[in-house]
């Protein structure tokens, strides 16, 4: 099963997956999929934060910031779970990680077929991603290529997932349930 969440900027949203995955997933080894580059300190404090918020929840990570199928090849066979964090990294990594930034055709076939190789090795699946929409700025060519991207990615992914929620102010909101099917 997956299940993507999705919510804004300090919504909450990543502390609700990392309980939500745990509430779904007792019995299964845990995989935490790390898709965030340390450029700064900055970078550095906030993976301390998520370390430290999800110490001692039985977690396995994998530092996955690129190839996100790739995780596969790091997990054990048998049943599991993984949660991936995030979604919105994992696009500007594919998307800037060379010289020039990648089409956002490329990029998006790229992550949503890493999704699908992922879904098909795990139980239970949970993806967290940013809602990139909302903050009503305008933005260079570069940039609104990477929202373009996020948004047509989320889409998809909405339309993978057999569960979806946005977290708004730390309140989980379902949006699509299993039950809807």
């Amino acid at each position: 099963m997956m299940t993507l969440i999705i919510g804004g900027s300090g919504s909450g949203k990543s502390a609700y997956a990392e309980s939500y995955i745990d509430s779904i997933s007792k019995w299964e080894k845990k995989y935490y999929l790390a898709t965030m580059q340390v450029y700064d300190e900055e970078g550095q404090k906030k993976i301390k934060r998520h370390q430290m918020l999800r110490s001692g929840k039985g977690f396995c990570t994998v530092e996955q910031p690129t190839d996100i199928e790739k995780a596969a090849q790091s997990m054990d066979k048998g049943e599991k779970a993984a949660l991936l964090e995030c979604m919105s990294n994992l696009t500007a990594n594919e998307m800037f990680s060379g010289e020039i930034p990648q089409a956002e055709e490329l990029v998006i076939e790229k992550i949503v077929g890493g999704i699908r190789v992922l879904k098909e090795e795990v139980s239970q699946f949970v993806i967290v991603s940013n809602n990139v929409f909302e903050d009503g700025n305008v933005y260079d060519d570069t940039t609104l290529a990477y929202i373009r991207a996020m948004g047509r990615i989320n889409e998809k992914l909405a339309e993978m997932a057999e569960e979806v929620i946005e977290v708004v102010v730390g309140i989980p909101v379902v949006v699509k349930s299993r039950e809807g099917l």
